[in-house]
């Protein structure tokens, strides 16, 4: 080998081993940024016309990654986050109604007002018994009214939390679209697009936290993203993501789809319908639990107005749906916000609770009857059915039905609760395996940097030796 071939590869070697350096600078730089992988420069030999080698380059730049565990990254939290979306939305209607034990909740309520009669069937003459009566019916009904109320502010909260992710969608879909062009025509011309993919990569995580999704790449690092249920969300061109919107809530309200390029994906009339990400979670809570609550309050209320009727009219609880009371067995929506105490009894007139409102079960004004009272306490002892919408027993007594349904609420939010644990831990192994293989190891990069620094001054000095042969050349030729 001549001399300046000799000189020409150190010269190569040098400048390789200073490229080398500057990626080595940046992996330790960009350590901890969220996201960021480990990036190697690839080193190829350069080769002159007649085939021999003539040194070294940097060919390109590659970054650590393992797909495998990046798509189990993705469906992780996809699954993580429909869990902890469906847990806070329990965890609300839990915090907001309460349960057997506290004054807030319909069944405390509702052994409140049984306590009541009680006390007023065993002293019929006792007007200040018949007003905590009247009281604890008033509050009986602003219970069942304030729930309603509570379960339906939750659903609207739920709707607008999925007009925000629905918003987040399409951000991330923008983001994701305007990387992926830099991604392909970089990949095309051979640039280093690696920081770029980087970025994408964040940019699919942060959409697969709201929707469950799924992605393939495709030649020149394109790539394409559908739902989990195989609707195109991005294929070189954003789909649209759309929701309307509802802004108040009834217990006869049906919430709107989400759809993807005008695919129904979440929601009541969704046809290729997502299980995961965080839409997933707030659809649950406002078109299944919610609901299901709701219908348990609704069957509370029918129970009450059943239980304390007059020979089929309403009697001390009453409904704009009066004077009839409503159908054995069947669930009318919204009951319990409607529910209220007839406007009849009042401080002035305790005594129609003895006696009867559209019926004088005590035509000799007995101070002492008491046979109603006993009625009524009666017929809150027996069984009653009610609707199979409500999702716990339907034959049981009303105060029982009580029971269960709070019953029924805290166990959905105790195994939501169990679940977004499991996946949370899920999603941290996850994490950290796909972090072990693909970010950056400080110790292993100051070593690559030391073997560098090392290579560095070795073709440094052989650079001196040709230099120095050289000089001697041109003594001796001169």
């Amino acid at each position: 080998m001549s001399l300046s071939v000799a000189l020409q590869v150190a010269q190569s070697a040098l400048s390789t081993r200073q490229k080398e350096t500057a990626v080595l600078s940046r992996n330790i730089t960009n350590a901890t940024q969220e996201g960021y992988t480990r990036k190697t420069a690839l080193v190829s030999t350069l080769h002159s016309s007649d085939g021999s080698g003539g040194g070294v380059y940097i060919s390109s730049i590659s970054r650590a990654t393992d797909q495998a565990l990046f798509s189990s990254l993705v469906s992780s939290t996809s699954v993580g986050e429909r869990s902890e979306a469906y847990l806070d939305g329990l965890t609300q209607l839990s915090a907001t109604i309460g349960d057997t034990d506290q004054d807030i909740s319909p069944a405390a309520v509702l052994g409140e007002l049984e306590s009541a009669l009680q006390a007023y069937g065993a002293m019929p003459s006792d007007s200040v018994l018949a007003g905590q009566v009247l009281t604890a019916a008033q509050n009986m009904a602003s219970t069942l009214n304030d729930a309603s109320s509570a379960v339906q502010a939750e659903r609207e909260a739920a709707d607008a939390e999925i007009a925000q992710s629905v918003e987040t969608i399409n951000e991330q879909l923008a983001i994701i679209e305007e990387l992926n062009d830099e991604i392909v025509r970089g990949t095309e011309l051979g640039s280093d697009v690696t920081d770029a993919m980087d970025a994408r990569d964040q940019a699919v995580l942060a959409l697969s936290a709201e929707i469950g999704i799924k992605t393939q790449t495709r030649e020149n690092n394109d790539l394409i993203i559908t739902t989990e249920s195989g609707v195109m969300m991005f294929e070189t061109t954003a789909r649209s993501v759309t929701f309307e919107q509802t802004d108040t809530y009834s217990a006869s309200t049906i919430g709107n789809s989400v759809r993807v390029d005008g695919v129904p994906v979440a929601g009541p009339d969704s046809r290729m319908e997502i299980s995961n990400g965080r839409i997933a979670g707030l659809v649950a809570v406002r078109d299944e639990a919610a609901v299901t609550y709701q219908n348990q309050l609704d069957e509370m209320a029918r129970g009450l107005i059943t239980a304390f009727q007059e020979s089929g009219n309403a009697g001390i609880f009453s409904y704009s749906g009066g004077p009839a009371i409503p159908a054995s067995g069947t669930l009318v929506s919204g009951l319990a916000a409607d529910i209220e105490v007839n406007s009849a009894i009042d401080t002035d007139h305790l005594d129609l609770i003895r006696d009867g409102i559209t019926v004088d079960y005590n035509p000799d004004d007995y101070a002492s009857y008491g046979d109603r009272i006993q009625d009524l306490l009666g017929n809150l002892d027996q069984s009653m059915t009610f609707d199979l919408e409500t999702g716990v027993d339907t034959t049981a007594t009303l105060s029982d039905f009580a029971a269960s349904s709070v019953s029924w609420l805290e166990a959905a939010r105790q195994n939501a609760n169990n679940t977004a644990e499991n996946q949370s831990i899920t999603l941290n192994r996850v994490t950290e395996s796909f972090s072990n293989a693909t970010g950056v190891n400080i110790d292993e990069e100051m070593q690559s940097m030391l073997e560098i620094e090392r290579s560095y001054t070795a073709t440094a000095k052989l650079i001196s030796t040709i230099d120095e042969m050289l000089d001697q050349l041109l003594e001796i030729a001169g």
